[in-house]
């Protein structure tokens, strides 16, 4: 098996993508009816818009990869989103950081 391509989703869309494939099948297996029920507790309906908002910030060096992560997972504060940004390896400056956080909790 080859991969084609790599493209990072929010728990958001593959939520929407499970409600497309129960619509089509009726019924899930039992892994995607257990995700089903993990995605329901953790996702909400904002997501789609904070993705965009996020892009239309432009901040250097801030990929599409770390976006996604930052809208599944809302840091609610500089230090929160220090951590989650730890495993990448980038540097942020620190007004940056207040604008992804201020962008997050409005």
């Amino acid at each position: 098996m080859n991969i084609i391509s790599e493209e990072p989703v929010t728990m958001a869309f593959v939520k929407k993508e499970l409600e497309k494939i129960k619509k089509r099948d009726e019924e899930l297996s039992f892994r995607s009816g257990k995700t089903e029920e993990y995605l329901n507790q953790f996702t909400d309906k904002g997501a789609d818009k904070l993705l965009e908002k996020l892009k239309a910030l432009e901040i250097p060096r801030l990929k599409e990869e770390h976006i996604v992560k930052l809208v599944d997972v809302k840091p609610i504060s500089v230090k929160d989103l220090k951590t989650i940004l730890s495993n990448y390896p980038l540097t942020i400056t620190a007004d940056n950081m207040k604008k992804i956080v201020e962008a997050i909790n409005e």
